[in-house]
């Protein structure tokens, strides 16, 4: 009787285990409100006649139901910020028209480039708020806004990063701005003086970084061709099909979920146009 033949393929080490998921320390709070109000004054050189509008503009609506949130006054700040933006672009670019403006307005107070001034200027930890949810998210974008200046996508006015903007970021820059624009009593000038450095760079015309969607549909407007995109889903993967004159030129990919619009990374996506040797980005879930 014949002994079986062993399998004489030799077998490799175990596989490493995988690495233990990152722990991210949850984003700190100044307990010490007149510090944080310091802080605060400090920052935007700025003296408040009525110290309670910051405190007010430094509350989220999960600290306390007996005491006044950021809200009313992020509502306002959201007008006056805007108005503030307008005027400021009316007057540098004489030659732009009511679109490009804007466009340019809309980039300089967008969600996502506020959470950058906030994180720029470490004004969550002055927030009172009690929820742990939200301390998650807004940690774990303040890592990847670090992420970011070790990649060239730390250029971008808009940023990089793969993670959403949460909103409360935006929403405390809004709100302080408001403080400010009530304690000088509407004074829109005087905001503009206190807050605008805040916002450097400003994000112009020569900087914008164009939609690369609106882009491409310009081109192609020029040169008599039709651009059409065809979106579908690859697991939790968003992939668009692009075609320029019935003839499939590129694809794009983006983790994004179809319907919410924030800019994607540079890497993820990227469209070769054949004829110019053009290099093209666009958003796969606009």
């Amino acid at each position: 009787m014949t002994a079986p033949a062993h399998n004489s393929r030799k077998r490799g080490p175990p596989a490493a285990p995988p690495p233990p998921p990152v722990k991210l320390s949850p984003p700190g709070f100044v307990a010490d409100r007149a510090e944080a109000a310091a802080r605060v004054e400090r920052l935007l050189g700025y003296r408040f006649r009525d110290r309670a509008l910051l405190e007010e503009a430094l509350t989220h609506q999960s600290f306390s139901d007996s005491v006044t949130s950021y809200q009313r006054l992020e509502f306002v700040g959201d007008a006056a910020l805007g108005l503030a933006f307008s005027n400021f672009l009316y007057l540098t670019n004489p030659t732009l028209g009511p679109g490009a403006l804007s466009t340019l307005r809309a980039a300089n107070i967008s969600t996502e480039k506020l959470a950058r001034v906030a994180v720029r200027h470490d004004l969550y930890p002055l927030l009172r708020r009690k929820c742990t949810r939200l301390d998650l998210l807004v940690g774990q974008f303040i890592e990847s806004v670090k992420q970011e200046l070790t990649d060239d996508l730390a250029i971008a006015p808009y940023g990089g990063s793969v993670v959403k903007a949460p909103k409360v970021l935006a929403d405390i820059v809004e709100s302080i701005a408001a403080a400010v624009y009530v304690d000088c009593k509407f004074d829109l000038e005087k905001l503009w003086k206190v807050t605008r450095w805040l916002f450097e760079p400003i994000i112009m015309a020569e900087t914008v970084d164009q939609q690369p969607v609106t882009t491409l549909h310009e081109l192609c407007q020029k040169h008599g061709k039709v651009a059409q995109f065809k979106t579908w889903q690859k697991g939790g993967m968003t992939v668009v099909n692009v075609f320029v004159g019935g003839e499939m030129v590129g694809l794009g990919t983006s983790e994004q979920k179809v319907g919410k619009r924030r800019p994607c990374k540079r890497k993820e996506v990227c469209l070769f146009c054949s004829g110019r040797n053009a290099k093209w980005y666009f958003c796969s879930d606009r």
